[in-house]
């Protein structure tokens, strides 16, 4: 399971072209509006190969203001969400203090995007694998 929110005021006209259903997309499903909320929309994914192509269909929208866009994403092993925000035209992860995303040994059939923690908890932050043997590939 994993879900993304996309925060971004006085946008809808932008968004709305990923609150629809599209077979070309590579992820399935559609953003949905959150309710009583200016410029908020989120979706849930069941699997992972269901969601690898979101971020780059994120990034072509023709946003107004880019600056202000703010993508969280969880996946059910992280601790929280992560934050990600346009830098240099591309949607990047924004450190959040007192978290570490850990990569481990990338596996051999699916693309692993690490997990975030909250430091100092015993979580995890201690697996994490150098980077040569961490997956390059985003699966978002």
């Amino acid at each position: 399971m994993a879900q993304v929110i996309v925060l971004a005021r006085y946008e809808d006209e932008v968004m709305e072209p990923l609150t629809r259903p599209d077979e070309a997309r590579t992820w399935h499903g559609c953003f949905i509006q959150i309710p009583w909320f200016v410029g908020g929309w989120y979706i849930e994914f069941e699997r992972w190969d269901r969601r690898r192509g979101v971020l780059k269909d994120l990034e072509s929208l023709p946003w107004n203001e880019p600056a202000c866009v703010q993508v969280m994403l969880h996946d059910e092993d992280d601790d929280l969400f992560g934050l990600w925000m346009f830098r240099g035209g591309v949607l990047v992860e924004v450190g959040i203090p007192g978290t570490q995303r850990v990569h481990i040994a990338a596996p051999t059939r699916e693309v692993d995007p690490g997990f975030l923690v909250r430091t100092g908890l015993g979580r995890g932050e201690d697996r994490h694998s150098p980077e040569h043997v961490q997956d390059p590939q985003s699966c978002w």
